[in-house]
């Protein structure tokens, strides 16, 4: 998943992100291209593991897009265009690729064929460890090069509808990386058109210009005005700090998404936004959990008025998912969560956990052959407030059904730890950002943590038979069994969708665009 920069499961290639522009008063950003200077954006958490095949959280994939491109590029309208391949084809079976000649990595190696092929070799072998295995490549397929030819071709076990894109958007990283990982840790090694030249865990990531980038989607030509010498991605993890720090000109970007984005609205006249989910509900199904059991889940979801908990996560804001990819975003259009969750009706959501056996004691809280109804809770604090006022929210309905509710704040890189395996959990709010359906197939099916990405333990037939017939179809053909798939996850509460919203990026001195769910660095260019 693409974890979005909140706590969005970022995606291989995962999110597509539409965009608008605004008017409004202010300070303007329609000056004269100013060359050189400083690109300065704040994120709202540290990235941890900078390595593109180890982590899935999209703060740190916003840090890797300056470092590594990928075969295929995701433009600002989600379409598939060109990067370090010129041309590609595929099936649902077979993806074949024709690499651009002259491509050179930040050490000044040329790119080759072969090393395409082993970065998605290392992707597709489960053994490696790597988080993105079944995400931008089936675990299992095969890539061979041919060099004189500059091509490569990918050959999956079983088939993936959405093959060629998947595959084409993996980062690359080049041989100095694929040789030594541990330089990847907190350094890069890819053909992207910035280099990484200082490192400040929890406060900055420095990234300087390669003069030689004439590649990668977008990449600007000799002579483009505006295109900036150095990159600051500057880790702020208060909203109103970052707030201060953009108007006051001390930063050029931040994405404002609470109570103080009508004060930046209306001194800016820049911006674009991002479309994904943000309310999403998560259960750890693990055996002997009790949200194992589908009628504990379902209980519980129904307990909760969603409209409400979407009004509180998103600071009103916000809209009702139609489903696990945001809508506008990818190639099917059915809402597949309207009719299909629990509605709201707490007296049914008690009788249901009655049913189950899980009764009221004298204290209030449920218990169930001696164990109490005691859930530990995550929610992302790099959302702010809405976020933990949501997590309140909920502790508040549950405690009432009966339910002792522990609440767990967490940074990025401490869900980064949740859910592959290392913390325990029985629920959490979880925004899994995804652009396809493809890409959430891991992360509700399959193997867990820490062989597989399914978090959650989910293991839901109806939704397996569906993805398999999808699977063999090519991309939109397979729409209504990609439906089928999710109303099936939603019937038996394995997620809770409950909100999406489209979150701004405002700009103070520049421009840019927003692709694959982050800023495009092709894209930046300094106004004055």
């Amino acid at each position: 998943m693409k974890y979005a920069g909140t706590t969005t499961i970022a995606m291989a290639g995962a999110l597509t992100l539409a965009l608008t522009a605004c008017s409004g008063g202010g300070t303007s950003t329609s000056g004269q291209p100013v060359d050189g200077g400083t690109f300065t954006y704040a994120i709202p958490a540290d990235p941890g593991n900078l390595d593109p095949h180890a982590t899935t959280l999209s703060v740190a994939h916003q840090v890797d897009l300056f470092m590594y491109d990928s075969l295929v590029a995701i433009d600002s309208s989600g379409k598939e265009v060109a990067s370090l391949a010129s041309s590609w084809k595929s099936t649902p079976t077979i993806a074949s690729y024709t690499l651009r000649k002259g491509v050179t990595c930040s050490d000044g190696t040329p790119l080759t064929a072969k090393d395409v092929a082993d970065n998605i070799n290392y992707a597709a072998n489960p053994k490696s460890g790597s988080t993105v295995t079944g995400l931008y490549v089936p675990a299992g397929a095969q890539a061979k090069a041919d060099d004189a030819a500059g091509t490569v071709t990918v050959t999956a076990p079983s088939a993936d509808a959405f093959l060629g894109r998947n595959v084409g958007t993996l980062p690359i990283v080049c041989r100095k990386g694929l040789s030594n990982r541990s330089i990847l840790k907190q350094g890069g090694s890819g053909t992207g058109m910035f280099t990484l030249t200082e490192a400040v865990a929890d406060d900055h990531y420095t990234f300087t210009r390669r003069k030689d980038y004439t590649w990668g989607a977008g990449g600007p030509k000799p002579g483009t005005k505006g295109v900036p010498d150095k990159v600051v991605l500057k880790v702020v993890r208060n909203e109103a700090t970052a707030a201060n720090l953009l108007l006051a000109r001390q930063i050029n970007a931040a994405r404002i998404v609470g109570q103080d984005k009508e004060r930046v609205a209306a001194r800016l006249d820049f911006k674009r936004a991002m479309h994904s989910p943000l309310g999403e509900l998560w259960f750890n199904q693990r055996r002997g959990e009790p949200t194992a059991a589908p009628q504990v889940r379902r209980a519980l979801t129904q307990a909760l008025d969603l409209a409400q908990l979407r009004k509180v996560v998103t600071n009103g804001g916000g809209g009702a998912p139609t489903g696990l990819v945001a809508k506008g975003q990818g190639p099917c259009t059915e809402d597949t969560v309207a009719g299909n969750l629990p509605g709201h009706d707490e007296a049914a959501a008690e009788a249901a956990l009655d049913s189950a056996g899980w009764t009221k004691g004298s204290d209030g809280i449920r218990q169930k052959d001696g164990k109490k109804l005691a859930l530990t809770f995550y929610y992302p604090t790099s959302r702010g407030a809405p976020m933990q006022n949501a997590a309140e929210l909920l502790r508040s309905v549950w405690q009432k059904t009966g339910v002792k509710v522990t609440l767990r704040g967490a940074a990025d890189s401490q869900f980064d730890q949740v859910i592959s395996g290392q913390g325990s959990w029985d629920a959490m709010f979880l925004p899994l950002t995804v652009t396809l359906p493809t890409q959430a197939v891991p992360f509700v099916s399959g193997a867990t943590p820490p062989g597989g990405n399914n978090f959650g333990s989910i293991a839901n037939a109806e939704y397996q038979t569906h993805v398999k017939a999808a699977s063999a179809l090519t991309g939109a053909k397979g729409c209504d069994e990609w439906a089928a798939a999710e109303k099936a996850l939603f019937r038996q509460a394995d997620v809770v969708p409950f909100a999406d919203l489209a979150t701004p990026v405002f700009g103070n001195g520049t421009t840019f665009d927003i692709a694959d769910g982050s800023i495009a660095p092709t894209t930046i260019r300094m106004v004055g």
